[in-house]
């Protein structure tokens, strides 16, 4: 841990577009990459030599895709056995998943909305602590994008909170969706990020969107991160302290050195910042 956080930095979300360029030398702005475990394991040929190669020169944190915290199917402990070692013999510093479903009786493939019920926070926070016992590791899980809401005893906040608590696991804080849900739920995206328990950050993402000629805003990552973003995620060091962030790119990947000048303005930001002092650190002294 890197004062009180599992790495330090501006990061990248690993993508097969970037190997080559990644495998000639890790750019000093990278501080850590990450990957979804599932695109992985059991990954060999030339990508999975170069994905080793570059994994044994900078830190590693994996955020799934598969885990279905929310969902009514038992989770999948063989897959957690195939991932133990995985997580084990790459040191992988933090690992995590979507507060979302994502199967029911097999694979969806989409990362769908929970219901913000009491009943929900006991279901996804008992998955998360038997996950996180399987493991033998926390596990920290991101705020997701929604477009409706199944059920709204709680609100999406008291919802978050709730699992974090009753899990006792970390959060995976995706400025993006906290942008991306306000335009789309109307409601004040600072007031929110500031109301989050910030000692439970492990690290952060952001990303771009795409904002629908309806005004619907959808979480692509296909596009820039635009000045309202950056402004949130400015904010939330001010308010919180500088923690870890990374990019995420999984469309229209632009070639590294474009990825690059963003992960150059987060590095900007945490350097204004640095002289605040970070929630986690706090929490963990």
């Amino acid at each position: 841990m890197t004062g009180g956080f599992p790495v330090k930095g501006a990061g990248l979300g690993l993508r097969r577009a970037h190997l080559g360029p990644l495998l000639a030398g890790i750019p000093a702005a990278i501080d850590f990459v990450e990957v979804a475990p599932e695109n992985w394991l059991g990954a060999g040929g030339r990508l999975g030599r170069a994905f080793e190669r570059i994994v044994e020169r900078v830190p590693l944190v994996c955020h799934g895709l598969l885990l279905n915290l929310g969902g009514p199917d038992p989770i999948d402990i063989g897959f957690l056995a195939r991932l133990k070692p995985f997580l084990d013999r790459h040191a992988v510093r933090c690992y995590g998943d979507h507060m979302t479903f994502c199967a029911d009786a097999g694979q969806l493939y989409e990362l769908l909305p929970m219901p913000f019920t009491a009943e929900a926070v006991m279901h996804m926070a008992s998955r998360i602590r038997l996950v996180q016992d399987v493991l033998e590791r926390r596990i920290a899980v991101e705020n997701a994008s929604y477009y409706v809401a199944l059920a709204q005893d709680l609100s999406e906040l008291e919802f978050i909170t709730g699992v974090l608590r009753e899990a006792d696991c970390d959060l995976l804080l995706d400025v993006n969706n906290v942008y991306v849900n306000s335009r789309n739920h109307g409601f004040d995206p600072l007031e929110f990020l500031r109301a989050l328990p910030g000692e439970r950050i492990a690290y952060g993402h952001v990303a771009g969107h795409l904002r629908t000629a309806e005004g619907l805003v959808i979480d692509t990552h296909g596009a820039a991160v635009i000045d309202p973003v950056w402004h949130l995620l400015d904010a939330a060091y001010a308010h919180f302290g500088v923690f870890p962030t990374l990019i995420e790119r999984d469309e229209n990947i632009p070639p590294l050195a474009e990825v690059l000048q963003e992960i150059e303005l987060i590095r900007t930001l945490q350097q204004r910042h640095t002289d605040v002092p970070a929630a986690r650190t706090r929490r963990a002294a």
